[in-house]
Formats: structure tokens, C-alpha cells, sequence
């Protein structure tokens, strides 16, 4: 660990010193876990401008702009929630997406929120807005979430290809979701109505589909979803959710979900207000059995619980037993794979800098699910610094941060009375950063 001189000093490294100083944060002393390059090995990670600069052991300290100290600490991909949504409704406004930065995530998927009718709305407020990246499944519902997605008509898988077409930056797949629950079957609402429709849609355009399901057999069964319907790299969400048949009489992790993944079937956690059961899950991660990413159904509705976060959810999956690499790997690179975004999920050079910084405690944690059950555990991840395409976007401890009785001398002063720039702070290095950017 760095004492708190040489600490002290090297956050003070000054922003004039810049050309002879070719990264401009250096994060020195942490673990690096980065499942896409096969890296869980003690290693310093370099950034300059917006992008993963060098990864080696032991970078000199001198060759950062900004040198932070996470001995101690976990430094992996900045994490990925393919399903979320950064609106309640398309109408109904939610938290900001950026707070979610504060789980370590950089990239989060709106997860059908929106549909071909209101996907403007989507890259217009919110992702053009956002610190955070903001991608998304389009609903196959013309309308997205709300009313209309028991409407038959809304789904037309051309209108949404030819907007998933134009917005490939932006949309990663299509979700179907909520559709016909309960109510008796009529000519109107065939069983199969949503999921046909979304499928089809993916075909033309190329994309994979994110299924939300409530089976109904013998007329729409969960077997005839994962075996039938679903093609490879499709996805069912909420798969530890009470309605399905995860484990089959004898306890046993069911076979056809064997089946499924054995033919390109991608299972995700899809966590949510009601789709996460330890009766499911722990008996399935026991068996082997585990989603092939996290994801947490974030919205307005679940976020004071049972959800909470990402990373209260990537934790609740390493209490139960998923080995450390692997959460890791279940929260970068497999989502990134799954959306087709390789180039996310890693701390590839040359790639864009997204990093999280964690802190793996180990103690007594109790975790609850969706039915008012709790898990105690002995383990817990804790973000303590998230970087956001090379600047830091979250650090509510100071990590990067200088002790204040050694800030440089405008912190002492008003810049109103003495003609300092108002945006200066006891950081010059992340001000200078940040004006470089800007410009």
C-alpha cells in the first residue's frame, strides 16, 4: 500500500506536466480480472484520452497523469445490465440512468421499454443524454411497455427491423414481454402471438431476442420455448423466476434446460420485482446450473428492493456460490457477446476505458429474493470507483481523490473574489481531463 505521502503525490501530479507523460490515469496496485483476455493476475491498467492505454505489472508511476492507488482492490471491465429499463413507461419517467455508474456499470440495455413508435424518445432523452451507455432491446409492441402489448396488431416485425435497421449504434435485439398471462385464448390473442412475432423480427433484421414468458401449456409451454422456439444466441430472461420448472420432482436441475443451452439458448438472471427465487436459484448453481449473464430488471419499482443494484445482485450470485471469476465473467464479456457488442465487457487495449474498481468483502451478509426470503452469505462486492471512457464518473470515497489539508492552493480560495476559474477544485489533473474532453 502506498503511504500517504507518496499518495498525496501522486494524485498532485500536475496537468502542465502532461507531455512528457503519456497515460492519463494509471490505476496501480489492483487485481485485474478480465475474463475476455484470460487476465486474473496482479497488474497496473493505463488510460489515455477515452481508451485502455497498456496493462502491465509494475508501470512506472511517473508515466501517469493521474496515479491511483487500489491495493487491494479488483480492477475489471466496466459491468454490463442487458436488462433494464431507464423509464418505467415510455410516458413515465425513472431514476436517471447514471446512477447506475455507482455499481460499476458502464453500459446498461433498456430491456423493451420502448418500441418502434418511441425509440426516438429513447435515443433523444436518454441515451444522447446519459454519461452512462445506454443501448437497447426495442419491443416488438409498436407502443412499447403498457397497454398495448396485448395487442396483436402493435407487433409488426418489419416496422421493427427497419428500425432496429437505422439505429444498429443503439439497438442491440427485440423483447417480448407480459403478453396474454391469463386471460382465456381467442382468435385475437393466439398463444404464441408475441414470441412468433419477435422471432420474426430478429430473422429480418439480423438480431438476437430476449423473451420475458409466463408458460401456459399444454398451449404454450416453457419446454416448447427453450426447444422449439427460441433459436441459438436468443435469450430467456428472469430464468430463476417462480413460474418455471427449473428443477423437475426430484429436485433435480430439469433436463430440457440442459437441452436448451446445449443448442445456443442463452440463459440471463433478469433478477426483477418478481423474477428471482432462492427455491430456483440455489439449487441450480448447487447442481452446476448457472445463467450465462446477471441482469437485473432495474426499474423505479424494485430498485429500494428487492433488486437494488447490479452489483447487490452480482453479489447475491457469488453468495450462493459462483466462483468470483465467473460473476465477473457473467457481468462483461458474456453480455457483451450476447448483444453483439464484443468490443465491451474487456480491458482490451485500444478499446474504450470503462473500469470498476471492487472491493470483495468477507463477512455476514444477508441477501433477500422476490418472495421475501433471505440468503445469508459470506461474501459481498462493493464498487468503490467506476471510469467512464477515461474519466472518473463515480468515487464517493475519495479513492482518486487528494486529502484536503494537502489540496493545492485554489481549494483555499473563492474563485468568485479571486479570479479563479469556478470549475477549478482540489483535483487540477481531473479538471484539466475534463476540459480536454470538452474541447
Amino acid at each position: 500500500m502506498f503511504t500517504r505521502t507518496l499518495r498525496t503525490l501522486l494524485l498532485l501530479t500536475i496537468p502542465v506536466a502532461a507531455q512528457s507523460q503519456p497515460y492519463d490515469l494509471l490505476l496501480k496496485g489492483g487485481h485485474v480480472i478480465d475474463p475476455a483476455n484470460a487476465r486474473n493476475e496482479a497488474l497496473d491498467v493505463a488510460t489515455k484520452g477515452k481508451r485502455i492505454a497498456a496493462i502491465g505489472r509494475d508501470i512506472p508511476a511517473n508515466q501517469g497523469r493521474k496515479v491511483i492507488d487500489v491495493s487491494g482492490y479488483y480492477v475489471v471491465p466496466g459491468l454490463i445490465d442487458i436488462h433494464a429499463h431507464t423509464a418505467r413507461r415510455p410516458e413515465r419517467a425513472s431514476f436517471p440512468a447514471d446512477l447506475n455508474l455507482a455499481s460499476g456499470l458502464t453500459t446498461v440495455v433498456d430491456a423493451g421499454t420502448f418500441g418502434p413508435r418511441n425509440f426516438h424518445l429513447l435515443r433523444k432523452n436518454i441515451m444522447e443524454t446519459a454519461r452512462i451507455r445506454v443501448l437497447s432491446f426495442i419491443n416488438i409492441v409498436a407502443a412499447g411497455m403498457g397497454d398495448k402489448e396485448q395487442d396483436v396488431s402493435e407487433m409488426d416485425p418489419k416496422l421493427c427491423a427497419s428500425i432496429i435497421r437505422n439505429n444498429r449504434d443503439r439497438i442491440v435485439g427485440i423483447k417480448t414481454a407480459h403478453y396474454w398471462t391469463s386471460d382465456p385464448w381467442d382468435e385475437a390473442h393466439p398463444p404464441w402471438a408475441g414470441v412468433d412475432a419477435a422471432i420474426k423480427c430478429g430473422e429480418l433484421a439480423d438480431a438476437p431476442v430476449m423473451v420475458d414468458f409466463w408458460p401456459r401449456p399444454p398451449e404454450r409451454s416453457y419446454q416448447e420455448l427453450i426447444l422449439d422456439k427460441l433459436r441459438p444466441g436468443d435469450m430467456h430472461t428472469h430464468v430463476f423466476a417462480q413460474q418455471f420448472p427449473i428443477l423437475d420432482s426430484d429436485g433435480k436441475v430439469n433436463d430440457i434446460l440442459w437441452q436448451a443451452r446445449k443448442r445456443g439458448v442463452i440463459f440471463d438472471l433478469g433478477y426483477g420485482a418478481g423474477s428471482f427465487w432462492f427455491r430456483n436459484a440455489v439449487p441450480a448453481v448447487q447442481q452446476g446450473f448457472i445463467p450465462d449473464s446477471i441482469s437485473t430488471d432495474l426499474h423505479s419499482g424494485n430498485w429500494n428492493g428487492p433488486v437494488v443494484d447490479m452489483i447487490t445482485t452480482v453479489s447475491k450470485m457469488l453468495a450462493i456460490g459462483v466462483p468470483l471469476e465467473q460473476v465477473i465473467r457473467m457481468s462483461t464479456v458474456n453480455p457483451a457477446n450476447q448483444i453483439r457488442r464484443p468490443e465491451l465487457g474487456t480491458l482490451t487495449v485500444g478499446n474504450e476505458a470503462d473500469i470498476a474498481v471492487l472491493d470483495l468483502r468477507h463477512g455476514r451478509f444477508s441477501y433477500t429474493d422476490c418472495g421475501r426470503a433471505k440468503f445469508v452469505g459470506d461474501k459481498k462486492l462493493e464498487n468503490r470507483l467506476t471510469v467512464r471512457a477515461g474519466l472518473v464518473a463515480y468515487d464517493p470515497e475519495g479513492l482518486s481523490m487528494v486529502e484536503w489539508e494537502a489540496a493545492p492552493e485554489q481549494y483555499f480560495k473563492s474563485p468568485k473574489l479571486q479570479g479563479l476559474d469556478p470549475r477549478s477544485s482540489a483535483d487540477p489533473v481531473h479538471d484539466e481531463l475534463v476540459r480536454e474532453r470538452q474541447q
